[in-house]
């Protein structure tokens, strides 16, 4: 049997982290990585030179330790797909407006992810539609592109 490398992208607030975790559980065995971790940090300020640190720490992880395990992969059968989860600009800024009601987003964050939302849009990667779906069901239609396609 293949083994699946899945990749979910998406602008901020448009349900990765939690359709990542619903895919972990309908998909096992499986590992989650969250990109999320990258900008954990305390404050939470998005400055240069804290960009710079997490742009460089995600190229790390892609790059070297991406590279290095897809390199230990090569005489093994997988398959790579990349999923990106897109929404309608209105859901998008109601759940960040949620996220900032709840403490969990600053404000600023609102009109960075709208800005992002087209990129994501036109990237070459399957799109799953989240406006109209709980993180559970965006979950369920990944797995179900990833079984129809042997």
């Amino acid at each position: 049997m293949k083994k699946q490398l899945i990749v979910i992208n998406g602008t901020m607030g448009v349900g990765k982290t939690a359709t990542c975790r619903s895919l972990k559980k309908i998909l096992t065995p499986s590992v989650f990585l969250d990109g999320d971790w990258c900008w954990d940090m305390e404050p939470f300020v998005v400055s240069d030179e804290n960009k710079a640190m997490v742009m460089e720490n995600i190229a790390f992880l892609l790059w070297e330790i991406l590279d290095d395990l897809l390199n230990r992969f090569a005489d093994l059968p997988f398959d790579c797909r990349v999923f990106t989860l897109v929404c309608t600009p209105e859901v998008l800024q109601a759940r960040l407006q949620r996220d900032v009601e709840q403490g969990l987003r600053t404000a600023d964050v609102i009109p960075r992810s709208l800005q992002r939302l087209p990129l994501y849009e036109q990237m070459e990667s399957e799109k799953v539609d989240v406006s109209r779906v709980s993180a559970r069901e965006a979950a369920e239609e990944i797995a179900r592109q990833i079984a129809a396609r042997p």
